[in-house]
């Protein structure tokens, strides 16, 4: 099935690119994305992935929206408050391209829902910023093989990787263990400049249309750290560990359990 008139129109100038051309764009269109989380950083990644014409965006987010949300959460506005995330994201996406098929979630990922969400998706984006959600996301995704892009902000800092189970390491070949209670502060409590989510989400966005497209080089095996205050990014190589709990041959963690009990944190809000 080739693509409509509008469609070669809409995304001419990705069809243009030479390692993209007509069968690339189908391979977008084809897409099935799950973005955790419609805050600081799920908003500009599912901005950019809608608009590149990503087939189906699912979004899960429990929260609804607040107005101090509105300084990076750009996939909401001042007439949103108090509607639902998802659904405001919903509205959001299909004014800048009907194309997509936006999958609006609002639960509270667990342990007995994960594996059943992340199997309609090819890919899933982590826009969380609390320690259950991020190990519970990482544990699944690697317990099923689905592709996951890290994303994490804090203050002027922040990180993305992407995780191929199987091939690359996973988050907790870097952090085996989610913080104790009270050792790192929240974006609620220690504060985020909302440029560094959209600079981290735009990456997130990136690594996704790299994934299906699969051209470049993925951020597997390396940590990409951006500090806003130098305008810096730098590289951090993260080998897989073999001593991994989840990832390693012999993993120790086997099935999923939910984080709130470690790091004393119950229905945080998203970014």
């Amino acid at each position: 099935m080739g693509l409509r008139e509008d469609q070669i129109e809409r995304y001419s100038r990705q069809i243009l690119l030479p390692r993209i051309g007509g069968k690339g764009q189908q391979k977008l269109l084809d897409a099935r994305v799950l973005i955790i989380g419609a805050g600081g950083l799920g908003s500009p990644a599912a901005l950019y992935l809608a608009s590149a014409g990503i087939g189906r965006i699912g979004i899960v987010d429990s929260d609804k929206v607040e107005l101090s949300n509105l300084q990076r959460q750009i996939l909401h506005s001042t007439a949103d408050l108090g509607r639902t995330k998802v659904d405001s994201a919903k509205d959001t996406l299909n004014a800048i391209n009907q194309d997509a098929e936006v999958v609006p979630d609002q639960i509270r990922l667990t342990s007995e829902n994960i594996m059943d969400i992340i199997a309609k998706y090819d890919i899933i984006i982590d826009g969380s910023d609390n320690f259950p959600t991020r190990y519970l996301v990482n544990d699944a995704c690697v317990i099923s093989g689905k592709p996951l892009v890290h994303g994490g902000i804090f203050r002027f800092d922040g990180q993305a990787m992407t995780i191929l189970p199987g091939e690359s390491a996973c988050y907790r070949c870097l952090f085996p263990e989610p913080p104790p209670p009270g050792l790192v502060p929240s974006c609620q409590e220690a504060g985020i400049l909302g440029a560094v989510a959209g600079i981290i989400g735009t990456m997130q966005a990136n690594e996704v249309l790299k994934y299906i497209l699969g051209i470049g080089n993925l951020l597997t095996g390396r940590l990409l750290i951006f500090n806003a205050l130098d305008s810096s990014f730098r590289q951090v190589k993260v080998p897989r560990d073999p001593k991994c709990p989840v990832c390693s041959e012999k993993p120790t963690v086997t099935k999923l359990i939910d984080y709130e009990q470690f790091c004393s944190l119950r229905q945080k809000k998203e970014e």
